[in-house]
């Protein structure tokens, strides 16, 4: 099926520009053909994130808290991928920054647009077993808990509304249908 693009851009003008993120204001008819306007957020990096799983089910979370929420939350090992690196690397580096795991076996779990009405952040997730342990080593700026735990345990946090990350919901989601159901 062939979807044309209703949407019709009058003018971008760019409102914001730094490292990791582009925003503009967009001057559009919508699809009805009347004028408006369309804001976009354009991630310059990919996210990434990765769900750890050793043999007896146990994976790890990282806690942090996030500036932007003014909250402390839980997620999967995650981070950006910038364009000069291939996500899977990028994974790999994460998992092994923030928790100090290397993993020797690699599944791409999804891909996922994060939050599509404003935004195109594009990421990708992975499930990583085959878990060896080591030392983390977390950026300067990060302030990181890492957690071990169930994996049924992550799947409650999930349903109880206590991990609300979207990759992370995501990525748990689909490994609870892949390998528990």
């Amino acid at each position: 099926m062939n979807h044309k693009n209703p949407w019709k851009t009058l003018s971008i003008k760019e409102v914001y520009d730094n490292p990791w993120i582009n925003i503009t204001h967009r001057d559009v008819l919508n699809p009805a053909g009347q004028n408006g306007i369309y804001g976009k957020v354009h991630f310059k990096n990919i996210a990434v994130g990765v769900l750890p799983l050793d043999e007896e089910n146990n994976t790890w979370l990282v806690g942090q808290y996030r500036y932007t929420l003014e909250k402390y939350t839980w997620e999967i090992p995650e981070g950006g991928c910038i364009e000069s690196i291939e996500p899977l690397q990028a994974a790999k580096n994460e998992l092994q920054e923030e928790t100090g795991i290397i993993a020797n076996q690699w599944t791409k779990i999804l891909d996922i647009h994060t939050s599509n009405s404003v935004t195109d952040e594009y990421g990708i997730c992975y499930l990583a077993q085959g878990l060896t342990f080591g030392n983390s080593s977390p950026e300067p700026c990060e302030e990181l808990v890492v957690k071990k735990l169930r994996f049924e345990e992550a799947f409650k946090m999930v349903m109880s509304g206590e991990i609300t990350d979207s990759l992370s919901i995501a990525t748990i989601m689909k490994v609870k249908l892949l390998l528990f159901s």
